[in-house]
């Protein structure tokens, strides 16, 4: 590994301030180059559910528990970091699909419990319907995801990284390599430059000749005015996916992506804030302060792509959408990757060039 290795990350949401930081902290120099500030632009948007939970394969369920685990270990690392392992209490799908669930994933070694109505109404007492029957995974969480990234950008400034607020407007090509990248305020040189710009990944990666298969559908959240606590962890009902931040703020969506904000967002909004105040006991007190639209950077087959770009040299690509839970693993698994060649197994399955294939 080169200490002087030279590279250049666009995009200043949870996945490029993770990377940022694991290479910053291995010795690398770093460059964050984003348009949008501190925080990006899917990241504040997000739900912020840490989990490795269903509807996923054994090798993604992997990645995702490992992720988990590498959460814990930043926030021991970086005590800026703001984790809860509250727990998630789910019920939004049906008997049999979370009984299917619950027996696969329990042999993957996920911590799931079969909860009925009253062990429901111990782990969230001021829920107004409880459920029958539903899973709890006491081990899931949520990390508060601009105060993160923020604190993962510091401290890598603070270990000597640079960040620039400015646009990128192409990559830069010498001889078939990327050579840095041009910017709104200049050329910027490097020997590497990581793509990690979520739903603007794609027009950037095009000016190297290189396709990123992206989808980034919309999703609504509300966010309530700061309350006294009324949830403990999250909640995964059949109408709505709430939670309480660590200021108060109750959140929710139709599911964990937000709701489809339809042709009104405004009016969309005001709806769903009134489904959940119905569900919430002495839920009459809450207030909606505002509501987000955000645009979720989706490969067209729903996993990530992580690693480099095949037949172009000097440019590695990091884009999801389970950014939050992913986090801590992609910078870790980018790092070694992009300084040492050591490509984590987990990530095997996702490399750009599967979709060439």
């Amino acid at each position: 590994m080169s200490s002087a290795k030279e590279i250049i990350i666009i995009g200043a949401g949870i996945i490029g301030a993770s990377i940022a930081w694991h290479l910053t902290k291995a010795g690398a120099r770093v460059t964050v180059v984003s348009e949008s500030g501190s925080g990006g632009v899917a990241t504040p948007n997000s739900f912020a559910w840490i989990n490795a939970s269903w509807g996923n394969p054994e090798p993604y369920f992997r990645l995702r528990a490992r992720a988990m685990a590498e959460w814990t270990r930043l926030a021991r690392d970086l005590p800026g970091v703001p984790l809860s392992w509250c727990g998630g209490l789910c019920w939004d799908l049906s008997v049999a699909d979370m009984e299917t669930y619950a027996t696969e994933h329990s042999a993957w070694g996920y911590g799931i419990e079969r909860v009925d109505r009253v062990g429901a109404a111990r782990i969230e007492p001021n829920l107004v319907e409880l459920p029958d029957f539903a899973l709890h995974v006491a081990e899931e969480g949520v990390a508060e995801p601009v105060t993160a990234t923020r604190a993962l950008l510091a401290d890598a400034e603070g270990r000597g990284a640079r960040i620039i607020s400015s646009t990128v407007t192409a990559l830069v090509q010498t001889d078939g390599n990327i050579t840095g990248v041009d910017t709104s305020q200049g050329l910027i040189a490097s020997d590497e430059v990581v793509i990690a710009a979520g739903v603007g990944s794609p027009e950037i990666a095009a000016t190297a000749g290189i396709n990123l298969p992206i989808e980034t559908p919309p999703g609504l959240i509300v966010h309530s005015r700061p309350h006294r606590k009324l949830l403990n962890g999250l909640v995964l009902a059949e109408r709505l996916h709430m939670r309480q931040t660590a200021e108060g703020r109750i959140i929710a969506g139709s599911d964990f992506g937000g709701a489809d904000p339809g042709m009104d967002a405004e009016a969309t909004a005001h709806a769903l804030f009134a489904a959940m105040k119905a569900m919430l006991r002495d839920g009459d007190g809450l207030e909606l302060d505002f509501h987000t639209v955000g645009y979720r950077p989706t490969p067209i087959d729903g996993f990530p792509i992580i690693g480099r770009a095949e037949g172009v040299d000097g440019v590695y690509v990091a884009v999801m959408h389970s950014g939050i839970t992913l986090a801590p693993a992609v910078g870790l698994f980018a790092a070694r990757e992009i300084l040492d060649g050591e490509r984590d197994p987990l990530l095997a399955p996702y490399g750009l060039s599967r979709f060439a294939q």
